[in-house]
């Protein structure tokens, strides 16, 4: 399988898409359902209680002094980002179906990605402390603040009910305090042993199974053309190709050095699959998510590709690391 290596795409996301191809042709029925459901709400719940347990808030909260790149960051995250997501929907509100149009803006909506992050800036030569202060920082507020948003700015598409906030609670809130409180016991064995980005990297893929089976059960590709795939992934490339020169440019004129500069690009400038996934199954519950999930899945792709090559540009600089 050393061939999967030398393949131009993540294979994080090539297992996502496999998932998608096999829950498209191949969906679960009957009793079948309530089965891959129950085993998703588990799934996910586990997922963000690694997550808890992963993420240090003292931590986060020692490398605050550096409070400048954070609030940048942070607002790149949840304000730049949202609005583009509004300039968006009023755009191409004439071109796309509802449910890409909706997927668009929830992409917008998400946390920056921790790994990758952290790993570009690293490769880089930026400020590679910065960044784990930062998409932490990111990841522990949109547990909070990717729902909030959503019912701000998605309102009549994702329900603001008691059991809607119910299943936030118990699914996504509660498993992440779990794990934080969980860190004098968990920390260590979850830092030692990687092979546990399995279970989260697995959690995704189920999710991502149920959504495109659920998607194929209810007809969900009779309601998009190839047309609009195809204007989804124009509008993906034009988003991240926008974000990445406003991030550097704004750092730049804001005094922050090269490689602060970095570090507020590439963390800025993501958006994550690995939590964002999770939560569209809580947060849009019984709507057919699908397609919801194909703008976040687009534009993942694209920023790593990207991202790659410019850690790997920056890295040849001149000046002294």
């Amino acid at each position: 399988m050393s061939w999967l290596t030398k393949l131009p795409i993540d294979r994080f996301l090539l297992a996502i898409l496999v998932a998608a191809v096999v829950g498209t042709v191949l969906p679960v029925t009957g009793v079948g359902v309530g089965i891959v459901d129950g085993a998703t709400t588990g799934a996910i719940a586990l997922l963000f209680f690694l997550y808890g347990a992963r993420l240090s808030p003292a931590e986060t909260l020692a490398g605050l002094k550096h409070w400048r790149l954070h609030v940048t960051i942070l607002a790149f995250t949840y304000l730049m980002f949202p609005l583009l997501g509004l300039g968006i929907a009023a755009v191409a509100g004439a071109w796309l179906s509802p449910a890409l149009l909706t997927g668009l803006v929830y992409l917008t909506l998400v946390p920056s990605t921790v790994q990758s992050s952290i790993a570009f800036t690293s490769i880089a030569r930026g400020n590679v402390a910065g960044a784990v202060v930062s998409a932490s920082a990111s990841n522990i507020l949109g547990v909070f603040l990717t729902p909030a948003l959503c019912w701000l700015l998605l309102a009549g598409r994702v329900e603001f009910t008691t059991s809607a906030i119910i299943d936030i609670l118990l699914q996504l809130l509660l498993p992440f305090v779990l794990g934080q409180l969980s860190r004098p016991w968990t920390a260590r064995f979850v830092a030692s042993h990687p092979g546990l980005k399995l279970v989260d990297r697995g959690s995704i893929v189920l999710v991502v199974y149920g959504a495109f089976a659920a998607g194929q059960r209810e007809g969900m590709w009779s309601q998009v053309s190839a047309a609009e795939i195809a204007i989804l992934i124009g509008i993906c490339l034009a988003l991240l190709a926008l974000v990445l020169a406003v991030t550097w440019w704004l750092a730049r004129r804001l005094g922050f050095s090269t490689q602060d500069a970095i570090a507020i690009q590439f963390c800025g400038t993501k958006k994550s699959l690995a939590s964002g996934l999770p939560m569209a199954a809580v947060l849009f519950a019984g709507a057919p998510i699908g397609l919801l999930m194909l703008p976040l899945m687009v534009f993942h792709q694209a920023q790593l590709m990207a991202c790659a090559s410019l850690a790997e540009r920056y890295a040849r600089r001149p000046e002294a690391a």
